[in-house]
This record gives C-alpha cells, sequence and structure tokens, in this order.
C-alpha cells in the first residue's frame, strides 16, 4: 500500500510539473515592453509557474520546467537561440535561489525572502547574459551604434554599453524579478492549501 501511494504521489508531481511546463511555455507568448526600457527587453509572466514549481518541488523540477519552455520556443526564436539562453540562465538561477530558501523557510513570508533575494541574483545574472550574450549576438546583426540609438529613444540615458547595462540591463531585470514575485506571492497564498495537498502522499 506504501507503495503505490509513493507511485501516486510521484505520478501526481510529474503530473503538475507537466502542467507547469505547459503553462509556462504559453504565457512566454504575452511579450510586453517596459517604460524606458530597451525595446528588445520584454516582460513576460512565465516565470510565475517555473517559481512555484521550484517552491512546491525544488530547484530541480523549475530547471526542468524553464528548460522545457525554452526548448520549445527556440524553435521560433528571432535571436538564434541566444534569447532562450540568456532566460534559461536567468530563471534557472532566480529558481534555484527561490528553491533553496523556500526549503529553509516553508510559508508564506519564506516564498516573499525567497523571490525578493531571488529578484536581486536575477539582476546580476541578467546583467552578465546581456553584456556577454544579447548584446554580442545582436552586434553581428546591426552595429552597436544602432543598438544604442535605439535604446536611446526610450531612454537617453542609454548611450554606450556601460550605460545599457546600468540603465537597461540591471533596472529590467530587478522589475522583472519584482513582478514575478509579486504574482507568484499571490497566487501561492491563493493556491497553497490545493497544491500542497494535491503532491501530498
Amino acid at each position: 500500500m506504501a507503495t503505490n501511494t509513493k507511485a501516486s504521489s510521484k505520478t501526481r508531481k510529474i503530473t503538475l510539473i507537466g502542467i507547469f511546463a505547459a503553462i509556462s511555455t504559453v504565457l512566454m507568448f504575452f511579450e510586453l515592453p517596459l517604460p524606458f526600457m530597451p525595446p528588445f527587453l520584454k516582460f513576460d509572466p512565465s516565470g510565475v509557474p517555473i517559481l512555484l514549481s521550484s517552491i512546491l518541488f525544488g530547484p530541480s523540477a523549475a530547471i526542468c520546467v524553464t528548460l522545457v519552455k525554452d526548448l520549445i520556443h527556440v524553435l521560433s526564436t528571432t535571436t538564434g537561440g541566444v534569447g532562450e539562453l540568456a532566460d534559461f540562465l536567468v530563471m534557472a538561477t532566480f529558481s534555484i535561489v527561490v528553491g533553496l530558501i523556500y526549503h529553509k523557510r516553508s510559508d508564506a513570508k519564506g516564498v516573499a525572502l525567497a523571490t525578493i533575494a531571488g529578484t536581486a541574483v536575477c539582476a546580476v545574472v541578467g546583467a552578465l547574459a546581456n553584456r556577454f550574450l544579447l548584446i554580442p549576438f545582436f552586434s553581428k546583426i546591426m552595429p552597436l551604434e544602432a543598438i544604442f540609438a535605439a535604446c536611446a529613444e526610450v531612454n537617453p540615458a542609454i548611450d554606450g554599453l556601460n550605460a545599457y547595462i546600468l540603465f537597461g540591463a540591471i533596472p529590467f531585470n530587478l522589475i522583472k524579478g519584482l513582478l514575478l514575485a509579486v504574482f507568484t506571492f499571490l497566487l501561492y497564498r491563493k493556491l497553497e492549501g490545493f497544491l500542497k495537498s494535491y503532491i501530498r502522499p
């Protein structure tokens, strides 16, 4: 009986992770530009199911959800897969931080603390991803001067690479992380009982 119960719990876990991956994949199509941000940096809510999966099942599950989502989206990429790789690095790091902290404090305050800490780390990793992945890729398609000129149209402070990182990439990922943190926290509070009862043996 114990074996059957354990198998049933594992099946429910795999099912829910699959649902999170499907939802995250769909949500990634809903991109929104943010005011004063470079035009190619857009927010999408696909990180919410990723963070929820990290809270419920740990970072490894969240990384799987992120990987599935980005592999599907790479089929229709406009960045040669570089954008999806950057997204994977940022969200995988975010989910690792969230999962590890929530494991130490498994309550609503733990979710708030974990997502805020994850946001800070997300900003650093996002800045590095833009510096070493996205900008080098786009510079092969478009001259850096043209890239920064396009950014300056929405934010005149962005007049070079360092300014792009400081006034574009870092604030974008802070805003993105905070929005994901708020949405994740609200959904967690709303669905906590159901989700925990669903995966409980």
